[in-house]
C-alpha cells in the first residue's frame, strides 16, 4: 500500500493531503486516483506535474515497493 502526498492546488482540488491506496506501480496508482476521482485523475496527468517517490523525482513509470511514498507536486510558479 502506498501513502500517496498531495500539495498545493492538488490537495485543495482533491480535499486531501494524505491517503493509502493501494497499487503496484505508478500507473496503477493513478488509474485508482482517477477512477475514484477523474478531476484529480486529470489535474494530475496535467502539464508541470511532477511526481517523486520515496522523494526521489521519477519521470514515467515506477514500480512501487510496499510502503512506498508518493507525492504529487503541482506546477511551481513564482519569480
Amino acid at each position: 500500500m502506498a501513502r500517496v502526498l498531495l500539495f498545493g492546488r492538488l490537495a485543495d482540488q482533491a480535499g486531501w493531503r494524505d491517503r493509502r491506496i493501494e497499487a503496484d506501480d505508478l500507473a496503477g496508482l493513478r488509474a485508482a486516483l482517477a477512477a475514484a476521482d477523474p478531476e484529480l485523475g486529470e489535474a494530475l496527468a496535467g502539464p508541470g506535474v511532477q511526481v517523486a517517490v520515496d522523494k526521489v523525482l521519477v519521470r514515467g513509470e515506477a514500480v512501487l515497493t510496499a510502503g512506498a511514498e508518493v507525492a504529487f507536486l503541482p506546477p511551481m510558479s513564482g519569480g
